[in-house]
């Protein structure tokens, strides 16, 4: 590579990109060393079967430590994360979130207990979970939570099967489910898993569910409705109350999707709108940042009326103040292993203590005021999908600027990237049109969003004057853009 390539490892080797790790090792160095065997006098092979230990060891790459602590340092200065930017992804919360999350999570009495342990020496994890139940359902209008799903779409599924149990245990043998087709899209999904069909309802010219299509939609035959308040369009569903009463009339439920819940902390409660089961997203809304595989944490939510169908095992406090594990009456079963990603609830839990009450509405306040000032600051440039007040989000429309100049909204995100800049999610909802779709979330400063609205101007600038420039973005990202479609239609896994 020439002197001043754009790639952190630019002068190494004389390559044009990172050599691989492989390409480094050189027989005989090592990086590692192993602590004795904390299990007196230990002999593996009375420890694993015969077939682990006479297998060959892998072909692993031997390096210094030097080179070895080199080489990702360089990897992880070429990664975008919300430590280092704003992250500015549609519906999928993608915050900063404080440091101090991770120091709960780094606690060693936290850590050093397994899942295995008798209750009797879990009992501090196992007031964990009900302090933090407790919370989750005065902030969700509930009566009882489980922490099993390791994920929203956990969460679904597992919410999606206990309406399935209950209404078998009502007699009642309802095959379908109701999805706005603004939903997420994991519900079609989870719904297909649970073994009920889906039916798409539209939307009206304001961007929420269009009741007359709803009513038409509804029969004996229904089972519930999945939506979530706001919505992913980032509006807030006026009518939810008469969605309500038609789905219970019928005698179905409401499944909140959870994934919106930061815009309405403190403000108002699903519960209150009328919906039984609730999944919320522990990672997005209260302490851990969103992505990367995880961990997560969806635990849902139910009215007293469902309590019974959770997830086993189930936590509750005695009379004489010990925590012991039970199965409810009519459990679905297990979902996950143990209690799911108990860190992540730690850290929610502490979340929620540190802001309180007070903390949780200012947090669903900034999430608005952030959402509608870009959408006012965005509007001269992109056209919004909708001109109602938004919530959490706003989804911006390229459509003109394609029709003008060609570019496209994958390209201008593309060219975000030059910019320093994540990009928002694209083209999606699917019912808006080269959709942008924008979550600024509550941890961004006006200076950044200030910052980030002005690299939109510019892009938009170059739209107009140098499309091409814009079709052919990133140019100083470690790697160039890639045929995204063919590697999902032509995949190619090496080992």
């Amino acid at each position: 590579m020439k002197p001043g390539g754009n790639a952190a490892s630019a002068p190494l080797c004389g390559k044009d990109s990172e050599p691989t790790i492989f390409e480094f090792s050189k027989k005989g160095r090592k990086a590692y060393s192993l602590p004795d065997c904390d299990i007196p006098q230990c002999n593996p092979k009375e420890v694993l079967p015969e077939k682990y230990l006479a297998q060959e060891l892998p072909p692993l790459p031997e390096l210094s430590e030097r080179d070895l602590v080199g080489h990702f340092t360089r990897l992880a200065h070429r990664q975008y994360s919300v430590d280092l930017g704003m992250y500015p992804l549609g519906s999928c919360t993608m915050k900063y979130n404080p440091k101090f999350c991770d120091e709960i999570a780094s606690y060693e009495n936290l850590l050093k207990i397994h899942p295995c342990w008798p209750v009797e020496l879990c009992q501090g994890w196992l007031e964990i979970f009900i302090k933090t139940e407790e919370l989750l359902c005065e902030i969700t209008g509930t009566s009882a939570v489980s922490f099993q799903p390791a994920a929203g779409a956990a969460g679904e599924l597992t919410g999606l099967l206990i309406i399935k149990k209950y209404l078998e245990l009502r007699g009642e043998n309802r095959s379908a489910i109701i999805i706005p087709d603004s939903a997420h899209g994991t519900n079609p999904a989870s719904v297909t898993l649970a073994g009920f069909k889906a039916l798409t309802v539209g939307t009206n010219q304001n961007g929420t569910v269009d009741l007359k299509k709803l009513k038409d939609l509804i029969s004996s035959d229904v089972a519930g409705i999945m939506l979530t308040n706001p919505n992913t369009l980032g509006l807030f569903e006026k009518d939810i109350q008469i969605i309500a009463e038609l789905i219970h009339e019928a005698g179905g439920l409401l499944y909140y999707d959870g994934a919106n819940l930061n815009a309405i902390l403190g403000k108002c409660r699903p519960g209150d709108m009328g919906f039984d089961i609730v999944h919320l997203n522990l990672h997005k809304t209260f302490a851990t940042p969103h992505g990367g595989g995880g961990p997560g944490a969806g635990p849902v939510c139910v009215v007293s009326e469902l309590k019974e169908f959770l997830p086993e095992p189930y936590p509750i406090k005695t009379k004489d103040n010990k925590f012991i594990l039970i199965t409810p009456k009519h459990s679905i079963g297990k979902i996950h292993s143990f209690m799911g990603n108990a860190l992540v609830v730690a850290r929610a839990l502490a979340y929620i203590l540190y802001n309180g009450s007070d903390g949780l509405k200012k947090v669903a306040e900034a999430a608005v005021l952030n959402a509608n000032w870009l959408k006012k600051r965005l509007s001269a440039i992109l056209e919004p999908s909708y001109n109602d007040v938004v919530m959490h989000e706003v989804v911006m429309s390229a459509t003109e600027i394609k029709k003008k100049t060609g570019v496209k909204a994958f390209d201008i995100a593309k060219r975000l990237l030059d910019k320093g800049f994540h990009s928002p999610t694209m083209y999606f909802p699917l019912l808006v049109d080269e959709a942008l779709m924008i979550e600024p979330t509550e941890t961004e400063s006006p200076e950044t969003l200030e910052a980030f609205a002005l690299a939109l101007e510019q892009i938009i600038n170059e739209c107009l004057d140098e499309p091409e420039l814009v079709k052919n973005a990133p140019f100083n990202t470690p790697v160039r853009r890639v045929n995204e479609a063919k590697a999902a239609k032509d995949l190619i896994v090496s080992f």
